[in-house]
């Protein structure tokens, strides 16, 4: 998952970092299911301690099918990132088309409890080989 450069997005010193890659071996055209994983770092840039409390995904299809899902923490997790440290997970994305794009945001609070929103990058799920979305 890491022969490409990654997409990415900063907020207030949150640096987020996606890196698609298409799971073949998961996927089955066939019947209409198409599987990529994704590996996220985010990185705290700024010179307060950050949790992140919430994700928000807007994840859309070839159609133009459009779910948003939401949730509090990532894999479980609502991690502590302090300044100058990082956090990384790897998640998953199943679509009935071989292509679409994802992005959303991290609710994050900072140490003194002031909340906000941290950008997670639009970026591309394309099969290798298949069309890019624009």
């Amino acid at each position: 998952m890491h022969d490409t450069a990654p997409y990415e997005a900063e907020t207030e010193g949150v640096v987020v970092r996606v890196r698609p890659a298409y799971l073949a071996g998961q996927s089955d055209p066939d019947e209409g299911r198409w599987v990529w994983a994704y590996q996220v770092e985010i990185e705290n840039r700024g010179d307060q301690v950050v949790q992140l409390m919430a994700r928000r995904w807007i994840i859309t299809d070839a159609t133009g099918h459009v779910e948003t899902v939401r949730g509090p923490g990532v894999v479980g997790e609502q991690p502590v990132i302090a300044p100058g440290d990082s956090y990384s997970y790897a998640s998953g994305c199943p679509l009935p088309t071989p292509s679409g794009t994802m992005e959303g945001a991290f609710m994050m609070t900072d140490a003194t409890g002031r909340a906000f929103e941290a950008a997670i990058p639009a970026f591309s799920l394309d099969v290798p080989g298949g069309r890019v979305l624009n």
